[in-house]
């Protein structure tokens, strides 16, 4: 897992690696870590990636979060993961400053088909519980003053079980989504278990105060989707999970070759970035997810996205391992983020 160091300009991702004999050592370790690096730990976005050996402790871990972060409760997103690129963490923790992704963007802590009584809600009905979370999200977002209207993200994680079922979201997804003529940027990852038993899907929204404009290179496989490329919120270009695929004839490309593949996901990010008037040098973010087969090539992956974004582009990366993607063919998914350039700095470009 690295982060790159951006642009004075960019508050950049902290990432920390969990280290320790056991899940709440290894969280007192990062935590602590984190508090001593951060120059405004108040204003932390946290993400914990906690892999799936370590879910058991998940109680433990969120006391030892609200005991060095108390102010995160309410933002806090935990990420089930498969692996970190140590094969000894247990998790990871990532800190964002609120700053880097704009002062008008509201990200919600992750969202769980879990009742107020800790209940799991409409138990082996995956569209049903999908359509729970996007109304949770959307209360809580009511309470922050907007609605799911404005969203700009919405990353979901489900389990292998749950693939045949995927398609049933996109029901709930069009009824609830999109109301103000902008579907937001989406992404999907499946792991092997989630947060509970019995949860089918975790939601992670991000949403945003500014008006939002979809940002679409010209690609017409979008015009019948619930979500866009791109959603520009103020500079902030928020985008979807990509991976490889071929935009006009959606078939996957490279099958089993994952630097080809990061290389044909990173020209389509950098295509999206491009419609809104930025460049490589204006990613700020990539999380990127692999699948078991492609972690073994994690260096090389690193090497192709040096490759193609350059030397001018240093975004912050996490790196993590996934069960699979929604497309077995895939090996790789990243979900990049972007700052475009305030009007003074447009005539540097």
């Amino acid at each position: 897992m690295t982060a790159a160091t951006p642009p004075a300009a960019r508050p950049a991702d902290v990432t920390v690696l969990g280290r320790g004999a056991g899940p709440a050592a290894q969280a007192r370790a990062a935590y602590g870590a984190l508090s001593a690096r951060l120059t405004d730990p108040h204003n932390a976005m946290l993400t914990e990636f906690v892999t799936v050996a370590a879910l058991d402790a998940h109680q433990e871990l969120a006391a030892v979060r609200a005991a060095h972060f108390p102010d995160a409760a309410g933002s806090a997103r935990t990420v089930v993961v498969e692996s970190l690129p140590d094969p000894d963490a247990l998790l990871a923790v990532r800190a964002g400053s609120r700053t880097t992704a704009g002062d008008g963007t509201v990200r919600l802590p992750t969202v769980l088909p879990v009742d107020d009584h800790g209940d799991v809600a409409h138990p082996d009905d995956f569209p049903a519980q999908y359509a729970y979370c996007l109304r949770k999200a959307g209360r809580l977002l009511k309470s922050a003053g907007l609605s799911l209207d404005h969203a700009v993200t919405t990353f979901d994680y489900t389990t292998p079980a749950t693939r045949r079922a995927y398609p049933s979201c996109s029901g709930p997804r069009r009824e609830l989504l999109g109301g103000a003529g902008v579907f937001p940027g989406a992404g999907g990852i499946l792991m092997s278990r989630l947060h509970a038993p019995g949860v089918l899907v975790a939601l992670d929204v991000t949403a945003s105060r500014h008006p939002l404009s979809s940002v679409n290179p010209g690609w017409g496989r979008y015009d019948t989707l619930t979500y866009s490329p791109g959603v520009l919120a103020g500079r902030t270009l928020h985008m979807s999970g990509f991976a490889a695929l071929d935009m006009e004839t959606q078939q996957a490309l490279h099958q089993g070759d994952v630097v080809a593949q990061t290389e044909t996901v990173l020209r389509a990010v950098l295509e999206v970035v491009a419609a809104a008037g930025g460049g490589p040098e204006h990613l700020v973010s990539v999380e990127e997810y692999l699948c078991p087969p492609a972690v073994a090539d994690r260096a090389a992956v690193t090497a192709a996205r040096t490759r193609i974004l350059g030397a001018a582009s240093r975004p912050a990366v996490t790196s993590v391992g996934c069960a699979t993607l929604l497309r077995r063919e895939f090996l790789t998914e990243l979900f990049p983020t972007a700052v475009l350039p305030a009007p003074a700095e447009e005539g540097t470009r």
